[in-house]
């Protein structure tokens, strides 16, 4: 990739300005002798996705500021990012890709930057000091229909969405792209009158300005990883409605197509109930469904996407009846908690979210009598058709808790993964099961986790080590015996190119055992 490499002001000015730092500044380190600190590494390490994140530094908020322009189809934006140093640093880098900077200012003052290979490298006039709390400000344009080996970007017809998952929000906004670095955030999202900008959170202004135009402010209550990040534009009705216990449930529906999405938009409150039944109270400020304003066969390549508060869907699959459309809403409604309130540390503990997701999506399916894509009724049949794939599974796709970026969403990590809590909730029981669950979620909310701590919290309830029990499902190339059912077998592992649950060319929530 050519690199870009620019100076936010002339170079006289730049050098001016430096020397006309306010003093005491607390981000900023006294001197620029031997530029004190050292370059923070592009990377955190993820053992999946290595080259995502950035290290030296943890983000503390973003402050997203976009106006979309339906003339070009552009959208100009001002990222503002408040970060904390965890060393000194000389230099540091953001996660971006696709997107035209024009200024880049730290502590408000000019900073040179330069563009490749997905990062956006930034040298401050000063070195900032270690466990110091600076404001990153970077000025772009964006292209939503841009040609990119990733996207982020779902145009529509009358504006955009967005569906981060797993790497591509820095296709959006310059960040540090990774799960395990979750932090607040606030938007403020400019369009013309007759359209309408939503972002996760809750509503908190509304502005008319000049020229025909409307302002949309939203804030999230929670902290929110940057993969569940989402931003829309277009000709939306709000629908509104009560959940459980006062929950406030936002929809947010294309105009035209209101009336017939009511149907399933009305399942929600039923769906929430069902599930505070189990995992407790709903952790977020309001919930609801984004049905995304296109029906091109390529405007995402899934179903449904759990972007915090508002989860995006192919609009023609919510026009189904609720035998077909229930358990998969359930599974996107499960990531509320599995996903978003306890975020992945890193992408190789991937499981714990689509594993619980269709743990659960299955179990309101079976309940309700509604057969699967297999015809199976019941949780024990799917779960010993599943058994007998283990060994295949393990072959093609490698361990649940051991992916690679090219198996990350294979069927492994969902039903895989609701093989291992199925396994742990037949040796521990039903009782101790649910107390590992709510006790995970509690003590990780709103940060992230890995599977070792998933073992942790396993073995601490219980009462008993499951460390060996659990990794070897987790970890283990052979398919373990399943405690309860000594007759359930493993078929054989077959050669094969590739698994028939693996779909490498689509996208995961394909591979959902709920759809």
């Amino acid at each position: 990739m050519r690199y870009r490499s620019r100076v936010t002001a002339p170079v006289a000015a730049l050098i001016g300005t430096a020397t006309a730092l306010t003093v005491g500044s607390p981000a900023l380190a006294a001197g620029t002798a031997g530029r004190t600190g050292e370059p923070g590494p592009e990377t955190l390490g993820d053992p999946v996705i290595p080259a995502l994140g950035n290290d030296g530094y943890r983000v503390s908020s973003y402050h997203l500021d976009l106006a979309y322009d339906p003339t070009t189809q552009r959208v100009e934006c001002t990222a503002t990012l408040k970060i904390r140093t965890m060393r000194a640093l000389t230099r540091f880098s953001l996660d971006a890709l696709g997107l035209d900077i024009r200024s880049v200012t730290v502590c408000g003052t000019a900073a040179v930057w330069e563009e490749g290979q997905e990062k956006l490298r930034i040298t401050p006039a000063r070195p900032l000091a270690a466990n110091a709390v600076a404001t990153v400000r970077v000025g772009y344009v964006a292209d939503p229909r841009g040609t990119l080996s990733h996207t982020a970007w779902v145009p529509t017809p009358d504006g955009f969405a967005i569906c981060p998952q797993p790497n591509s929000a820095h296709t959006v906004f310059p960040c540090n792209d990774h799960p395990s670095d979750k932090a607040d955030f606030t938007f403020r999202i400019t369009v013309p009158n007759g359209l309408r900008g939503v972002a996760n959170g809750v509503l908190t202004g509304t502005e008319s300005l000049s020229g025909g135009r409307t302002a949309y402010s939203y804030r999230s209550l929670s902290p929110i990883a940057t993969e569940l990040v989402q931003i829309t534009v277009g000709d939306y009705v709000i629908k509104d409605r009560q959940g459980p216990h006062g929950l406030p449930l936002r929809d947010v529906v294309p105009s035209a197509r209101a009336a017939a999405l009511e149907p399933a938009l009305a399942l929600t409150p039923g769906l929430v109930t069902w599930l505070e039944d189990r995992l407790g109270a709903f952790p977020f400020e309001t919930y609801g469904l984004l049905p995304c304003n296109s029906d091109a066969p390529n405007a995402f390549d899934f179903t449904g996407l759990e972007t915090q508060t508002l989860t995006l869907y192919k609009p023609n699959f919510l026009l189904q009846e609720e035998k077909k459309i229930g358990s998969h809403m359930m599974h996107e409604l499960v990531h509320s908690w599995f996903g978003n309130l306890v975020s992945p540390a890193t992408w190789a503990d991937l499981w714990l979210n689509e594993g619980h997701a269709d743990f659960y999506g299955l179990l309101y399916r079976y309940e309700r009598g509604w057969t699967d894509s297999l015809g199976l009724t019941t949780m024990e049949a799917r779960m010993k058709d599943t058994y007998a794939r283990g060994d295949q599974w393990r072959h093609d796709s490698g361990p649940v808790a051991a992916p690679n970026a090219t198996n990350l969403f294979d069927s492994q990590r969902y039903l895989g993964g609701v093989l291992v809590l199925y396994a742990f909730r037949e040796l521990v029981g039903e009782d101790v099961f649910h107390a590992v669950e709510r006790t995970f979620l509690d003590r990780f909310r709103n940060s992230s986790a890995s599977t070792a701590d998933y073992i942790a919290v396993a073995s601490e309830v219980s009462g008993q080590d499951q460390s060996g029990f659990l990794r070897d499902w987790l970890y283990g190339t052979k398919t373990p015996r399943m405690p309860g059912h000594p007759d359930w077998t493993v078929t054989p592992v077959a050669s094969s190119l590739m698994a028939p649950h693996s779909r490498r060319g689509g996208h995961w929530h394909e591979n959902s055992a709920t759809l």
